[in-house]
Order: C-alpha cells, then sequence, then structure tokens
C-alpha cells in the first residue's frame, strides 16, 4: 500500500515545470489572525487578565504600518489579547472597554481600580518611538497581590513590531503557565490554487498568527514538504523540476536557494536533524522506498532502510538519537521507530487501520501521525507507541506538525469533494480547534521553532 503522501505528488510531478524564486515581496499588510474562542480545563482556566492599551510618553508618527505611536499601543495590546485568547488557557479582556494608564502608570497600575473590575492578572506595556526604531515594554502584574510578577522590554525595527507583541504573549504565557514560549515562531506551508486536478503549489512563510504572509516561490513548478532549518535561517523543501524532484535548501536572508540533491527516482518528504547537519529523504528506486541521509551542505547520500516495500518519511527524536517513520513493510502503512544510523527498527504502532506522517514532539514525550481507519485523523501516541489519543475527527486531517513548545499542532484539512485544503491547529486536549487564516487554500504545515 503507498503512502498517502506518495500519489498525489507523482500525479503533479508529470505536469510540473521549472522551478523560480519568487521575487522579494514588498511589505506585507501586518494583519490578520487566528479567530476563534477557545477554553481549558485546568489551573488558568477562566483566568481573567485585563489588557490595556501600551501607553506612550508622546504620539508621533512611526514608520510601522499601524500607525502613530497611540495606534501603536492599541495595535501591539490587541494582538497580545487575541493571542492569549486564542491558545486554550486564558480568557483575556480588553483593550476595549477598560481603563487606558497614563505612560506614568505603566509600572505602577492603581490595583485597587483593577480589584474593582474583579481582574485577577493585570498586562500593561509602553510603546515610543526612538530613533527610527519601535521600544516596547511588557509588564505583568498580580492584582491581588499587587506585585509585578515579570517584565521585559525590546527594541525592534518597524517593521517588526507585531513581534514584540508575541514576545510580550511568550513572556505571560510563559510566566502564568509554566509552559515553553510558541508565539514568536513562523509557519512555512504549501499555498494550493488552481482546479483540483492541476493544482498549483507554491512555498509560503507566515507568522504564527496568520499574518505577515509571503510566497517564496513562483508556482511555476510544484514545492512540497516544507521544513524550517533549527537556526531558522532557512527552509528545507521538495520541488519537481521539469518532472524530476530535486530537494532544495531556501535561504531566507538572500532569497535564493540551493540544490542538495536531485534524481529522476520519485523522492520524498526531506527532514532536517535537530542539529542541522544532516536531511533525511525518502527516494523510489526499482519499486523499493527507502529513507536516506545526506550532509546538509550536500554529497553522497546513506540509505537507512532497506525491507521490501516502502519507508518514507523521518523525524528525529529532539536528541537526535532516534527516528519515526512509516512503513508498509507489514502489509499496511504503519509506524517505526529506529536509531538515527539505521539500527534496530521496530514497528510501533499496533491498534488497527493505518498510521502515516509521524512527526515527534520537540519535548520527546509524543508522536503524532495521521490515522487512517476510514477518515484520516490526527493522533498521538507515545514513542513506545502507547496511549492512542485523537485529536480530530475531520474527513481527512493529516501531516501534524508541532508548535515549538509541543502544546499545539498543525495539520492541514481537506473537504471533501472539492479538495479544498486549509490549515487547522488543535492543542493536546482536542477541544481546543480553530482554522488558521491564509490568503488561499494551504497543505503541508510546517511550525519553526522560536525565533532567535
Amino acid at each position: 500500500m503507498k503512502s498517502i503522501a506518495i500519489l498525489p505528488l507523482l500525479l503533479a510531478a508529470s505536469t510540473a515545470q521549472a522551478q523560480d524564486v519568487a521575487p522579494p515581496a514588498p511589505p506585507a499588510a501586518e494583519d490578520g489572525g487566528l479567530s476563534g474562542s477557545v477554553s481549558d480545563e485546568n489551573d488558568w482556566q477562566d483566568t481573567s487578565i485585563a489588557i490595556t492599551d501600551f501607553a506612550t510618553d508622546n504620539d508621533v508618527p512611526t514608520a510601522t504600518n499601524a500607525g502613530s505611536t497611540v495606534q501603536l499601543g492599541r495595535g501591539l495590546s490587541r494582538i497580545i489579547a487575541a493571542n492569549l485568547r486564542n491558545n486554550g488557557l486564558f480568557k483575556p479582556t480588553g483593550p476595549d472597554g477598560l481603563p487606558q494608564p497614563a505612560y506614568g502608570e505603566v509600572q505602577a497600575p492603581n490595583f485597587g481600580l483593577w480589584q474593582g473590575r474583579s481582574a485577577e492578572m493585570l498586562v500593561q506595556g509602553s510603546v515610543r518611538a526612538v530613533g527610527g526604531q519601535i521600544a516596547v515594554g511588557c509588564y505583568l502584574f498580580d492584582v491581588a497581590l499587587g506585585q509585578q510578577l515579570t517584565g521585559a522590554s525590546w527594541t525592534v525595527p518597524p517593521g517588526e513590531w507585531r513581534r514584540a507583541a508575541h514576545k510580550c504573549s511568550d513572556l505571560v504565557y510563559s510566566r502564568l503557565s509554566g509552559e515553553n514560549p510558541f508565539f514568536d515562531s513562523r509557519v512555512a506551508y504549501i499555498a494550493e490554487t488552481g482546479p483540483k486536478s492541476r493544482r498549483i503549489k507554491r512555498l509560503a512563510v507566515m507568522d504564527s498568527d496568520g499574518a505577515n504572509h509571503r510566497f517564496l516561490t513562483t508556482g511555476q513548478a510544484m514545492a512540497l514538504t516544507p521544513r524550517y532549518s533549527p537556526d531558522y535561517k532557512s527552509i528545507l523543501y521538495l520541488s519537481y523540476l521539469n518532472g524530476n524532484p530535486r530537494i532544495y535548501v531556501y535561504d531566507l536572508a538572500s532569497n535564493s536557494q540551493r540544490l542538495i540533491t536531485e534524481s529522476r527516482n520519485p523522492t520524498f518528504a526531506p527532514r532536517w536533524s535537530p542539529d542541522g547537519r544532516w536531511i533525511l529523504y525518502s527516494m523510489a528506486i526499482a519499486g523499493n522506498t527507502d529513507i536516506y541521509r545526506i550532509p546538509a551542505s550536500g554529497g553522497p547520500s546513506l540509505r537507512l532502510t532497506s525491507s521490501p516495500g516502502i519507508s518514507i518519511g523521518g523525524s528525529y527524536s529532539p536528541d537526535g538519537s532516534k527516528i519515526v517513520f512509516e512503513s508498509d513493510r507489514s502489509g499496511t502503512q504503519q509506524i517505526y521507530v529506529m536509531n538515527a544510523d539505521g539500527s534496530d527498527q521496530r514497528r510501533i504502532s499496533f491498534f488497527g487501520g493505518r498510521a502515516a506522517t509521524p512527526e515527534w514532539s520537540p519535548r520527546g514525550d509524543q508522536i503524532a501521525f495521521t490515522h487512517i481507519a476510514g477518515n484520516f485523523r490526527v493522533a498521538v501516541m507515545s514513542p513506545g507507541g502507547g496511549t492512542l489519543r485523537y485529536l480530530t475527527d475531520g474527513w481527512q486531517d493529516e501531516a501534524p506538525s508541532w508548535a515549538p513548545n509541543g502544546r499545539i499542532i498543525q495539520f492541514f484539512r481537506t473537504e471533501r469533494g472539492s479538495g479544498k485544503a486549509s490549515l487547522w491547529q488543535v492543542d493536546l486536549t482536542g477541544r481546543n480547534e480553530r482554522r488558521l487564516p491564509t490568503p488561499v487554500d494551504g497543505s503541508d504545515p510546517a511550525w519553526g521553532p522560536i525565533r532567535p
């Protein structure tokens, strides 16, 4: 049985043309974001967090697309409120309808005022235009205790003002939940347009909330399965160029790409090692598909699997010692684990149906995958194959990708009949699900690490 990733790829490869890197895009509109309200059952459910407009000492124009420093202060607080509302842990209020502090009150709030409004936590901040840059301060207060819990400040270029809001969101989220941050991260995915029989697939990137969207390739050839490098400097992806598969690394600073390897044989699913030194990929030769490893700088490939059948995909454990992959060597698609050198290959999925597209959690404690038993559903299990748990219940949900903190999973959902694909996120409870806005259809999401 072929992997679910193989058939669409082979059909599209026959019509692909030359792949060109898209020209640098003008600054994208920095609006947009996740929609929908969520809640979760944990110690922080229903925690009341008041978020005020970020105050400024002088309302002056800025080079951002948000407007003056007063308008920028409102934009920052709205992004923070949306982030905390949509992550599944908190129910923030504001900034609309709340009293707004003066600049001198940012680090000395009127706790009595907020106690009277039944706020448990308070987020206040400041924004200033300094030498062409944007200086942002963010402070979290415990209203009942009347004290500051944490605070930080950042200076960012005008075009990256939203990053300050994401960093503030991460600061609050981590302090209150004890979890690692994830808001200041980016997502790569495949943007899809055109009819179902002739889809155009382009490499695209955006912020974790869907803002700052940018196309990286022109769509002249098919792009597939992107993955951010561990250092965030590049994106690994597969392209069919003139009908032949090529693995490229796209450099985000120079908007150029370099070829890692090419072949006339069907090739699939390139993946980075955690240290960025190696790239895994799968290639079909004489009816057998195996997993190979190649240096990230290019060079000869080493075959890691050799069992009859189809072995595809490889996701390293966070420490780089093991690889999880899918194979039909037992007769149906199932999940296997092996050591990083290819030794000790063993099956771990024994719960009926088929299993595909495994992805190791950045925490190392779970493996997300696509379970196929009629419908396609995103599920998680332990690295030993136990504790199967479904997170979605759609008709065709597949290709999970973890948030950098290992608490949220992104995947793509295909509509029955139309074939339209869209990006979704779900937390580990499986109850908090929401769609990520994209300008066109989207598939193959890949969540990058926290930005440096």
